[in-house]
């Protein structure tokens, strides 16, 4: 049976770049070891060393460094199957430098296979390997269309990439179709806080992004509703959706937080949030609105857009606000409901059961 890899580059994911001495990237041994004595993968390592070898980048000043990360990982029971250091220099245009292929991929399944990398070449060279691409993405920064589908997970934190390397990410994608909505739903709870929203409706937009921006949850909702007629079809049935959405991403539930609560100021405005995915539908909702509308949507409808999300999450919801400026009452409530969605759906990775005394939730 073929072995999976990890492939890591050694600058930015395993050590700080540059600094003498060395400083380890926090988190790698913790969570290494475990990749390493938990999961089935192969760890190699990679560094480009541009013209090692030359007079300006002698060996003597490249090796004791070297030795000594891989000695201090060895101290912590970490083994690197291989190392691959590169001494081209970026003007030689080397092919080894776009595809690594020194390397015996043919001992090697490929395809569930990880690089892990800080910058967004390495993307592209987990393409050209044939594998998947973890992207450290320290500096926060945007990929094209063209680069999103081969990112299988970003993140900074190396107990993150443990959690996704063991227990995968939590994502669905739904479609609700009815005679009055046609609702595609995406999302991914382990996400970075991407979203593409576009129900109709430019103030629900704003507030469905921050769903996505506060919860870190990539998100994304395209609707047709009959707006022709009212907005109540268009918002009850996205709150099903993302619901049920919501429900199928959490999967087994194992691990998860369960309990949680916000409380979130906005100027004037002050929102409380306060969630149990205990399975049971039910929403406590205690906000009152001075005006009908609030941009292009009803307010009467907020309460039943979060009834609706309990209904089909099977969570029971809490919540209140109080303020003089409508806008930012239902803005602190909707970023209040984000953040207590993070918390309650955090998995504890040491302790991988459900939340509850019944067996079941």
């Amino acid at each position: 049976m073929k072995k999976k890899f990890l492939f890591i580059e050694r600058e930015g994911p395993i050590i700080i770049e540059n600094p003498t001495p060395v400083i380890f990237y926090p988190g790698v041994f913790s969570f290494l070891s475990r990749i390493f004595s938990e999961l089935d993968y192969e760890l190699v390592i990679g560094t480009n060393q541009e013209g090692l070898g030359t007079e300006n980048f002698p060996e003597e000043k490249f090796w004791p460094k070297q030795e000594y990360i891989m000695k201090t990982f060895e101290g912590e029971g970490i083994y690197f199957s291989s190392v691959h250091i590169y001494r081209t220099l970026a003007k030689e245009n080397a092919y080894t430098r776009k595809s690594w292929t020194d390397m015996l991929l043919t001992n090697y399944d490929i395809s569930n296979s990880f690089f892990i990398g800080d910058i967004i070449t390495y993307v592209l060279l987990a393409q050209n390997l044939g594998c998947k691409a973890i992207w450290m993405n320290k500096e926060n920064c945007k990929t094209s269309q063209e680069l999103n589908p081969l990112i299988s997970f970003e993140t900074v934190f190396w107990n993150q990439i443990y959690e996704y390397l063991k227990f995968g990410l939590r994502c669905n994608t739904n479609r609700r179709i009815t005679n009055e909505t046609d609702i595609k739903i995406s999302l991914q709870l382990d996400g970075t806080g991407k979203t593409n929203i576009h129900t109709g409706l430019g103030f629900l937009n704003h507030m469905l992004e921050q769903i996505g921006c506060q919860g870190k949850f990539d998100l994304t909702i395209k609707v047709r509703g009959d707006l022709h007629i009212d907005e109540h079809h268009t918002i009850e049935d996205i709150g099903l959706a993302l619901g049920a959405t919501f429900t199928k991403a959490l999967g087994d539930k194992k691990g998860i937080v369960r309990y949680g609560y916000s409380i979130l100021p906005m100027d004037d405005s002050l929102a409380k949030v306060a969630m149990d995915l205990g399975g049971r539908s039910h929403l406590v909702w205690k906000v009152n609105f001075g005006i009908e509308k609030i941009g292009d949507v009803p307010t009467e409808m907020f309460s039943h857009f979060f009834k609706s999300f309990s209904n089909t999450a099977h969570c029971n919801i809490h919540i209140q606000a109080e303020g003089k400026n409508e806008h930012h009452k239902i803005e602190a409530i909707f970023k209040a409901f984000a953040r207590t969605l993070h918390m309650i759906i955090r998995r504890n990775i040491n302790y991988y059961e459900l939340p509850t005394t019944k067996g079941m939730l």
